[in-house]
């Protein structure tokens, strides 16, 4: 009996914890966590973006959550790693994002755009995801930064921009349009920018009605 009671003790206190104190405690365990495993943990998702917005918990990406205590060391270094492991690469999309200031996410992970017919990288650290295009697609709007003594190749913002809206599926359309909203309110680039990219892409039918929304 005396090491029953223990237990019980932990059933019934976990019945009685709140929707917050069971997420605290599912992302401190795990660090990283998905909203399937609130979702397992029968927490509604809707706390989740208050927990955000409380500084609680860090949203790395669509779906993709972590402890605030335990967010990646140095973005930055990430980038450099990234540029020296794959050579071929551009950094993208939500890394890009993050590098212009133009996101709060945190990526889980540095965003690459390849080639089409290269092969993927096996890098087990940092992590890498991949996207890849060809042509135009592919070398325009490359812009290079250095970063802790490695040159690293990354989208310029209007580039940037259209590619969010040319993968929104990765994304999140969300965060294309919060993007595009922030790049033209900071004046970091322009309208006839964003529609050229947006040409390469083959986006501008999907770009133009919010830009001119915006204007």
């Amino acid at each position: 009996m005396f090491y029953i009671l223990p237990t019980i003790d932990n059933i019934m206190a976990e019945r009685h914890m709140t929707y917050r104190e069971r997420a605290l405690r599912l992302i401190q365990d795990k660090g990283i966590a998905r909203a399937r495993d609130f979702k397992a943990a029968s927490i509604p998702l809707v706390y989740l973006k208050r927990l955000t917005d409380g500084g609680d918990l860090v949203r790395l990406g669509r779906g993709l959550y972590q402890d605030p205590e335990r967010v990646g060391e140095d973005i930055a270094h990430d980038l450099a790693e990234a540029a020296r492991l794959v050579p071929n690469g551009v950094v993208s999309l939500l890394s890009a994002l993050r590098h212009h200031e133009l996101t709060t996410q945190l990526p889980h992970a540095v965003w690459m755009t390849i080639p089409h017919k290269a092969r993927t990288p096996n890098v087990q650290r940092p992590r890498i995801e991949i996207v890849r295009a060809t042509g135009e697609v592919l070398t325009a709007g490359v812009e290079h930064v250095r970063v802790e003594g490695v040159d690293v190749p990354i989208y310029c913002v209007a580039k940037t921009v259209a590619d969010c809206f040319k993968h929104r599926r990765h994304v999140g359309e969300d965060v294309a349009i919060e993007a595009l909203r922030d790049a033209l309110r900071q004046r970091i680039t322009t309208a006839s920018e964003l529609m050229k990219y947006a040409a390469i892409n083959r986006v501008t039918e999907r770009i133009e009605p919010y830009i001119k929304a915006m204007q």
